[in-house]
């Protein structure tokens, strides 16, 4: 009975992880670059379930000796649990904002399946980090930030100063600046699955130089939006919470007959 407890609690803590993460999503739907999480539920190894204490004997002129026997009974699942969240890096629509500090990426061809094109950005911490979010501004000190306050990096890794106004920025991602030409630092990974998700649309991870091979193009004026499907998370949002509903009631029949057992069967010993 304790097993049917075990089980029926893990389903409903999977489907509230589930429902957070879904929250997630749909709070974060009109966030400019932001890729959807997606949880990867998983069973717990399933269990064989052996009959033991079975005793066989085997007569023998002597009277004959016990042998324990055991038989099996079958499998048995112990429920499931969320293995990890994994980020949906699928490019998002592209959308004009008509500011100029607005920069979307076109990503049009990688060599790599799992392989994407992102922004260089510095943290609060002074670290390097990856972004698919080009809602540029300029601070007091003239400086190209994200919405958030961090750093935007040009190839060689540097602060992009600018005349505190940005007219023009080419597909490649060259911006014309009083001190000369600044290129937007835009760096490619092979396999995002391997970038860890931080918050702020940041990543971390290992990213390299874009190869010759990789087409993309930036737009200037213009935003990639999130990649979430509202209607399709709504909707997996109330079956997660059916499926919770299902949990706790199996749960409160467990509980039900585990009082039973306690103070009836308890009293007629």
């Amino acid at each position: 009975m304790l097993r049917g407890l075990y089980t029926a609690a893990s389903g409903m803590i999977t489907q509230q992880r589930q429902q957070e993460a879904l929250s997630n999503n749909i709070a974060n739907a009109n966030t400019p670059g932001y890729k959807a999480d997606q949880t990867a539920i998983r069973a717990f190894p399933e269990l064989l379930i052996q009959q033991s204490g079975h005793v066989n004997t085997i007569p023998t002129t002597q009277g004959g000796f016990n042998i324990p026997l055991s038989r099996q009974l079958g499998g048995m699942n112990t429920g499931v649990y969320v293995q990890e969240t994994i980020p949906d890096f699928a490019q998002g629509d592209i959308v004009e904002s008509g500011l100029p500090t607005d920069v979307a990426i076109h990503q049009r061809e990688v060599p790599d399946e799992n392989g994407a094109v992102f922004f260089m950005v510095q943290n609060e911490d002074g670290d390097v980090r990856y972004t698919r979010n080009g809602n540029f501004t300029i601070d007091a000190d003239g400086y190209l930030v994200t919405n958030q306050g961090y750093y935007v990096l040009d190839e060689d890794s540097n602060n992009i100063q600018t005349d505190g106004t940005i007219e023009h920025i080419t597909p490649e991602g060259v911006i014309p600046t009083a001190g000369g030409e600044v290129t937007l630092g835009i760096q490619y990974v092979a396999d995002v699955n391997a970038l860890v998700k931080e918050g702020n649309d940041l990543f971390q991870g290992d990213a390299e130089a874009v190869p010759a091979d990789v087409e993309y193009a930036l737009q200037q004026g213009a935003l990639e939006q999130s990649n979430v499907n509202t209607a399709q998370a709504m909707s997996d949002m109330m079956n997660a919470y059916r499926l919770f509903e299902s949990n706790q009631r199996v749960l409160r029949v467990y509980d039900e007959s585990l009082g039973k057992a306690v103070t009836e069967v308890g009293r007629l010993g």
